[in-house]
C-alpha cells in the first residue's frame, strides 16, 4: 500500500525563508518556543499537535491539508504567491486548484505531453510533482505569459472539424466557475482513467455540461465531483488538413454572407 508523503516540515522552512525570519522570530510569531519549532521544521515531530496546525495555517494563510500533502517547494511562484494570500484549493471550498508542474534549468515552467498510453498514470500522478517531471517536454514558442500550458492528445471524432489524432495545447483552469458556456477544454475524469475534448459549460456546483462540436454525439452531464481538472482550449496541431466543406455548407455560408451584407447596406 502507497503511503502518503507528509510535506508540513519542509512547508515550514520554505514558508518562514520566504518570510525572511528566523526560527526564534518564526517561533515567537507563531507564540511556540523556539525548540518546539525546531523540532517540526527538521521533521523531528512526526504528529503535531491539532492545534499547533490550525494555528499555523491561520498564520500562513494556507489550509492544513496544502501544509501537509502539498510539496510547496514544486509549485510555481505565481501559484505559490497566490497561495500565501489565502486562495488555497481547501481554504476556498475547491475554488483554486494547485497545480503540480516540472520547470527546466532557467526555472521556466514546461509545457509537458500527456500520451495516450500515460492516460491511466496521469489521473493517479496528476498532483504529483515526481510523474509530471517525468512527462515528456515539448517546446512551444509564443504561448502568453502568465500561464500554465499541457499539450494532450485527442481520440475519435466528436469534435470535428478537428481532426482525431491532434495534439490540442491547453491551458490550466484554476476556478471553474469562471469558465465561459460551451468553452472548448480538455476535462480530466475522475476514476476512469481517461480525458475528453467538450465545449463545457458549469452549470452550478455540482454539476458540469459536455457537448461535442460534432452534433452526432449528444451532450451529457457529469458532476463536478467526477472531475480532476479542467485544460482550457488553446489551440491544436494536426498533420490532417481541415475537411473540404459539403456543398450544403458553402450555400449556407453564402446564404448568411448575403444576409449580412443587406442588414450593413
Amino acid at each position: 500500500m502507497n503511503t502518503q508523503k507528509v510535506f508540513f516540515a519542509e512547508n515550514l522552512k520554505l514558508l518562514r525563508n520566504r518570510k525572511k525570519l528566523s526560527q526564534e522570530a518564526m517561533a515567537e510569531i507563531l507564540g511556540i518556543g523556539r525548540p518546539k519549532y525546531n523540532a517540526l521544521e527538521n521533521g523531528q515531530t512526526k504528529a503535531p499537535q491539532p492545534e499547533d496546525l490550525i494555528h499555523f495555517s491561520n498564520t500562513f494563510k494556507i489550509s492544513i491539508d496544502s501544509l501537509l500533502r502539498i510539496d510547496l517547494s514544486k509549485v510555481s511562484e505565481l501559484k505559490l504567491r497566490e497561495l500565501e494570500s489565502g486562495s488555497d484549493i481547501y481554504l476556498q471550498g475547491g475554488k483554486v486548484r494547485v497545480l503540480a508542474i516540472s520547470v527546466d534549468k532557467n526555472d521556466k515552467e514546461n509545457v509537458e505531453y500527456v500520451p495516450i498510453k500515460a492516460k491511466a498514470g496521469y489521473m493517479a500522478g496528476y498532483n504529483d510533482p515526481e510523474f509530471i517531471a517525468g512527462l515528456p517536454k515539448v517546446n512551444l514558442p509564443n504561448l502568453p505569459a502568465g500561464k500554465s500550458y499541457r499539450m494532450f492528445p485527442i481520440i475519435g471524432d466528436s469534435m470535428l472539424p478537428i481532426p482525431e489524432g491532434s495534439d490540442v495545447i491547453t491551458s490550466f483552469v484554476e476556478d471553474w466557475t469562471g469558465i465561459k458556456p460551451k468553452t472548448a477544454c480538455i476535462v480530466i475524469l475522475n476514476g476512469t482513467n481517461d480525458f475528453v475534448f467538450k465545449l463545457v459549460t458549469v452549470q452550478n456546483d455540482k454539476n458540469v455540461l459536455l457537448e461535442s462540436l460534432n452534433k452526432l454525439y449528444e451532450p451529457y452531464t457529469i458532476q463536478v465531483n467526477d472531475i480532476l481538472e479542467i485544460w482550457q482550449f488553446y489551440s491544436y496541431q494536426s498533420k490532417e488538413l481541415p475537411e473540404q466543406e459539403a456543398d450544403l455548407d458553402v450555400i449556407k455560408r453564402m446564404i448568411h454572407s448575403l444576409k449580412d451584407q443587406k442588414l450593413h447596406k
